[in-house]
Parts: structure tokens; sequence; C-alpha cells
């Protein structure tokens, strides 16, 4: 079976309508997918940016709002703007981390319905809480494991290792070849790829 990486930063909304959808594009393609989260900070900082570019340049993130406007309505997925822009994402990641194979998608997905979905903080424990015990999972076992010194170094080699990698964005589709193809809107075509399908 063809095999390929999501990497996928909960603060970006982009991340969001590609999560919502990018198991069952995969599963109709053959390929298995491994969800990757990774924190996207640390790469714009790297590259001068201090904060989100849509943020930074005003008439782009006008653009991506209504962008996605556009492309939840398509989809059928309630979209409602979190504030702050971007949401504090680290706990939401190391949580992700803590988790494996399918919870680590169900839980994900959860959180970008949650943030932008509902407009919820994903900063917040309690946010994260309760989208855990809505799993069937114990937050405080979780929690636990999640604030490990070995999960949180894990988190910063999966940062490194997108770095490594060439991932510039969120989302992010990596392939076995090594092919990097960024953002909702590249999604098929990098599973496309994946599978095989290179027309």
């Amino acid at each position: 079976m063809a095999a390929a990486e999501f990497w996928y930063e909960f603060a970006s909304t982009y991340s969001y309508p590609a999560a919502m959808r990018a198991a069952s594009l995969a599963r109709a393609r053959a390929v298995e997918l491994t969800w990757r989260p990774f924190l996207l900070g640390p790469i714009l900082a790297a590259n001068g940016w201090r904060d989100s570019p849509f943020n930074i340049y005003p008439a782009k993130g006008r653009y991506m709002w209504r962008d996605m406007d556009r492309i939840c309505s398509a989809l059928a997925l309630p979209l409602r703007r979190p504030e702050p822009l971007p949401q504090n994402s680290l706990l939401a990641a190391r949580v992700a981390l803590a988790l494996d194979g399918e919870e680590r998608a169900a839980f994900s997905r959860r959180v970008y319905a949650a943030e932008f979905g509902e407009g919820l903080p994903i900063g917040d424990r309690a946010t994260i809480a309760n989208l855990l015990a809505k799993l069937g999972l114990d937050p405080e076992d979780i929690f636990a494991r999640a604030e490990d010194s070995a999960n949180k170094a894990l988190l910063k080699a999966e940062n490194a290792r997108a770095a490594e990698l060439g991932i510039i964005g969120a989302p992010s589709l990596v392939t076995e070849d090594g092919e990097v193809f960024w953002g909702n809107d590249r999604l098929e075509q990098g599973l496309d790829w994946a599978s095989g399908k290179r027309a």
C-alpha cells in the first residue's frame, strides 16, 4: 500500500478543511496516511516572520478569510473565526503527538472543528480536556503523557524534521519519494502522486 505523511499545524486555517477530508481522500486512493502535527512558528521565524503572514499583510488576511468562506461552504463545514489568530497550538500539538493512529487523527479533526467550526480557544486546557473526553479518553492521563519530557522532545524533533523536509507551510503532504505538496488545494495532487498517479 502506498503511504504519505500529512503535516499540519493546529493554528493553520487551511489545515482545517484539509484535515477534515484527508482521510477519505487517502482511502479512495489506497494511500496510508500518517498524521504529523508540528509547529509552524519556528519555520516562519527562521524566515524572519514573527507573526502569521495573514496578520502581517492585511489584504492577504482578508483574502484568506473570504477564500475560507468559499472552501468551507463548498464542503458544508461550519466556519467561525477564532480570536486571536493564530491560536496557541502548543498544547494541542503535544496532545496529538501523545496519541497514535486513528486516535491522533480523530483528536486532530475534533480540535479543528472546535477551533474553526465553533471558535473555541484551543490553547485552553479545558477545551482540550473536553475534546479528549468526547473521544472516550482520560484527559489527565493524556495530559501527563503529552507533557512528559520525552514527548516535548519529540515535538521539537518533529519541527526539525519538517524543516529538513523543506516544509514551508501547513498543511503539507509528503510522499514516500520526498515530494512536498503544500496547501489544502494541493492535497488531491499529493495523494495522487503518492498513489502512483502522475498525470
